[in-house]
Formats: C-alpha cells, sequence, structure tokens
C-alpha cells in the first residue's frame, strides 16, 4: 500500500497530546488523519486532516468511525473493544490488535497474564469490590501496607493507593480493584519496545522514572537510567518478553521496579506511545511517535539509540489553580540550551493535570538532570 501522498487514511481513537505529538510524524510523511475524540478542544484537533467529535467507548460511534479509514491505531486504551474487534473481523487493520488490548485494558486480567506466562511480578489478589476487599482485610488476609488499584479507568497516578492503615480503605470507590503487594524498591524504570507486523522489533534504552511524592505522578524521565548496565540489560530481556507474550505491534512500553536485590519485575504496561518515552523527540535518532507509525505501517523500524542524555519534566497544574491555563517563565527557558518546550493545547488546568513537557537534551547527564530541576523550579502552570 502506497501510504505518502495518497488516498491511504490514518485512524486515531483519542485527541490527546500523545495522538497530538504522533501527528507531527504523520505530516513529515503526508499521512491523512482521521481523529475521534469527545472533547470540542482536543489538542489533537489542530493537527489533523480531519476531526470527528464522539464517544469513544460507545460501539456505533467507534464503529462508523473505523469504516472511513484503512489503518486505526490509539492513543488511549478506554476505547470500545466490541466495535475494534468488529471492524477487525471485516478486514480493518487494528493495531495493536483488540486482542492485545482485552488482555491490557483491565489491570486484574493484565496481573493474571504475566503469571501465566511467568513474568515477574508483585504478588496480587483480585476482588470483584471493596467490600470483598475490606473482608479480606477483617480477615487477615492482606498485610500491611499494600498497595490498592482499580482495575479499569485509572489515570495518571488516579486508580492508585497505598493503603497503610485500616483508615485508608474508607476513601476508596466500591469497584473492582486489586491489592498488590508493596515491593521495595529502589528504582521505578520503564522500557519501550517497537514491533511491526512482520516481526521486526526493537527495544529504546532503559529510562528511570522519578515520581511526584503526592500526586504519583511521573515528574522527571531521565534516560539512560542510572543503573548497573547487568539490570539494564535484564529490563531490556523482560521488555521483549512481555511483548512476545503480548503479541503486540505499534508501541508497548512497560513500566518495571528494580528491587533491592537488584531484581527486576514487571508493573504494568501501555499499548501505545508513552510518557517515558517522550524524551525520544529529541533525544533519540528515532522519536517513540515516528516508531510507532513505523510499526503500525509496517514500514523498516528507525534507530532507538539516543544520540545524547535526556531527561524529560512534565509541566502539570500547580495546586490551587483550576481554570484558563497560563504558562508562566516558558521565554525564560527558552535561551537554555538544549531545552525544548512541549505545550499540549488543553485550554483548561487543574491541580497535576499533564499540561506539557520540556525535553533537555545534554551529553553529561549531571548536567542534565540539574538543568532539569532548574526548568521545574521556573516555569508554573496557573490559572487566570
Amino acid at each position: 500500500m502506497n501510504y505518502f501522498s495518497s488516498d491511504f487514511k490514518l485512524g486515531i481513537l483519542g485527541g490527546g497530546q500523545l495522538g497530538k505529538m504522533l501527528l507531527f510524524d504523520t505530516r513529515k510523511f503526508d499521512i491523512q488523519t482521521y481523529v475521534l475524540d469527545p472533547s470540542d478542544e482536543a489538542p489533537c484537533r489542530i493537527a489533523c486532516n480531519h476531526f470527528f467529535k464522539g464517544d469513544l467507548m460507545d460501539f456505533d460511534t467507534v464503529y462508523q468511525f473505523g469504516k472511513k479509514v484503512d489503518v486505526l491505531t490509539f492513543e488511549i486504551e478506554l476505547v470500545n473493544l466490541e466495535a475494534l474487534e468488529k471492524l477487525e473481523s471485516e478486514g480493518l487493520k487494528v493495531y495493536p490488535s483488540p486482542k492485545t488490548l482485552r488482555k491490557i485494558q483491565n489491570k486484574g486480567t493484565q496481573k493474571d497474564f504475566y503469571t501465566e506466562h511467568s513474568i515477574p511480578t508483585a504478588a496480587y489478589k483480585r476482588f470483584d469490590d471493596l467490600k470483598n476487599l475490606v473482608v479480606a482485610f477483617l480477615d487477615s488476609k492482606l498485610k500491611l501496607p499494600f498497595v490498592w488499584k482499580c482495575t479499569e479507568f485509572g489515570y495518571d497516578g488516579n486508580g492508585v493507593k497505598i493503603i497503610r492503615q485500616a483508615s485508608d480503605l474508607e476513601s476508596l470507590p466500591n469497584v473492582e480493584c486489586i491489592a498488590e503487594e508493596m515491593v521495595p524498591f529502589k528504582n521505578e524504570l520503564a522500557v519501550i519496545v517497537c514491533r511491526n507486523p512482520s516481526g521486526e522489533i526493537k527495544t529504546y534504552p532503559v529510562v528511570e522514572m522519578e515520581f511526584h511524592p503526592e500526586a504519583n505522578q511521573v515528574e522527571y524521565v531521565i534516560c539512560p537510567a542510572r543503573i548497573d548496565e547487568k539490570v539494564a540489560e535484564k529490563a531490556r530481556a523482560i521488555a521483549l518478553e512481555v511483548s512476545k507474550n503480548f503479541n503486540h505491534v505499534g508501541l508497548l512500553a512497560v513500566e518495571m521496579f528494580q528491587t533491592q536485590d537488584d531484581e527486576v519485575i514487571v508493573n504494568e504496561v501501555a499499548p501505545r506511545p508513552h510518557n517515558s518515552g517522550h524524551y525520544s523527540i529529541e533525544a533519540s535518532y528515532t522519536s517513540q511517535f515516528e516508531n510507532h507509525l513505523r510499526a503500525i505501517l509496517d514500514l523498516p523500524l528507525g534507530n532507538t539509540d539516543s544520540k545524547v542524555a535526556g531527561i524529560m519534566v512534565n509541566l502539570v497544574g500547580e495546586e490551587g489553580y483550576s481554570g484558563n491555563v497560563v504558562y508562566q517563565n516558558i521565554e525564560k527557558i527558552l535561551g537554555w540550551d538544549g531545552v525544548t518546550p512541549h505545550i499540549y493545547g488543553k485550554k483548561q488546568t487543574r491541580p497535576f493535570r499533564k499540561m506539557g513537557h520540556v525535553t533537555i537534551a545534554n551529553e553529561n547527564m549531571a548536567e542534565a538532570r540539574k538543568i532539569a530541576e532548574d526548568v521545574k523550579n521556573t516555569i508554573r502552570v496557573i490559572s487566570e
């Protein structure tokens, strides 16, 4: 199929910042793009050829959208799987496949998958709802502390809470959930794997993630991770094993923990471009977004190596501010070498909402980390 300067149409489910950054590379390749999103103010709207407003969980909306395109991908997992399965059965190329997505969309099912395929992961128990979890807790079947996770609709730290005492259970919603053993760890790591339908597969270098202590949200992504090479090799090998078992096409971000004794265990995965790969736009030979595009179109994959050290700083809404967004001091960082801001185009800010990111590319990791701290302390994301 001729993808370039032709009638070929790529559909993207979800119109957020991940889609917006993917659209940069579709423009570079001159690919026609169709985007479906529930919001009139979706960041993708300004960058696609055709924008459609609609509910991503509605069967008819997703199905009819899919009939307009030649290949369908997504930038968010919360989409109607039945519609994707019907489209795929009728011959539409859907990447990643709904078969893959069905194993990932529910975190309980995802954890079961790791257990079934002998992939190292933290011990856990599944519960139909919070009431059953509380019964297990009262029967001393759960030991404090543990990690509570809702199995569906969680994102950016939402739907995850560390339970340190019985009173922590009181504010949780009564939904399907898992209780996961607390794992003492040194580092939170991630590896992005890209794979095309022909089976070509590559991994990006291991990245290290530093989290905001209150929001349970990534604050910095550091590439390469500051870990022993043997641990990095182990992490990449496990990520490849996860990819092989999911049999995915496109990108798969594998989030992992490095334990105190240098074992590597899988936390969870995302079958799409991911926050942990944003550094690659400036610091890698081929960005994660271009490689996702190459993968779903079954083109040769690009070089995943880094040109320089890269650190990504998330720009999130400041506490105490909600409403029309104002970015303070962006112009100050533009004068700093190797610093590139990405503003997502969301009109409304709220505490800890992802509003953009800044990449620092530098040959010296220590210098890059220092600049990242300066960026974090300079920019403010507030409201009018």
